[in-house]
């Protein structure tokens, strides 16, 4: 390397706002737009988009091609922000992955992975879809697998 040559390979980040999970209020919308209104609490995982360390940002009203794009939602009222924002992304992976599989009322699932950040999630989401859920953990993490009641 040349002495005058400086260290090319540390870039700027593409995005100078980073983030990847928020949670907070519609501010506008677009004519188009007619999912979400102004004043909806939502939450959202923005993946390949970032921004969500900004006070407002700009998203799509459908990421359609999660988990690479934004995927966005409705917060649901018995959750604060803060536990709002923290669910996109291991939460939206597992609905995401279980939407794909087409889970049904009734099906038996097994969810490799049940004490993890998506598997616990996906645990709840598959119960919820109506799935006869089959958590699979270590022993050290049995007792927060059976927390989540999956056969039930």
């Amino acid at each position: 390397m040349a002495p005058n040559e400086d260290i090319r390979w540390f870039r700027k980040p593409r995005r100078s706002i980073l983030g990847l999970e928020l949670a907070g209020e519609v501010e506008r919308i677009g004519k188009d737009v007619k999912r979400f209104n102004i004043g909806d609490n939502v939450f959202a995982f923005t993946g390949k988009l970032f921004g969500a360390y900004a006070e407002y940002t700009c998203l799509p009203e459908d990421g359609v091609y999660m988990p690479a794009d934004c995927i966005m939602a409705l917060k649901p009222s018995n959750l604060t922000y803060e536990e709002a924002a923290a669910s996109p992304t291991r939460g939206t992976l597992a609905l995401h992955f279980l939407k794909n599989g087409n889970i049904q009322n009734g099906q038996k699932v097994l969810i490799y992975g049940a004490s993890g950040g998506v598997g616990t999630f996906a645990v709840q989401i598959a119960k919820h879809f109506g799935a006869k859920v089959t958590g699979v953990c270590s022993t050290s993490n049995l007792e927060l697998v059976k927390s989540l009641e999956p056969m039930k």
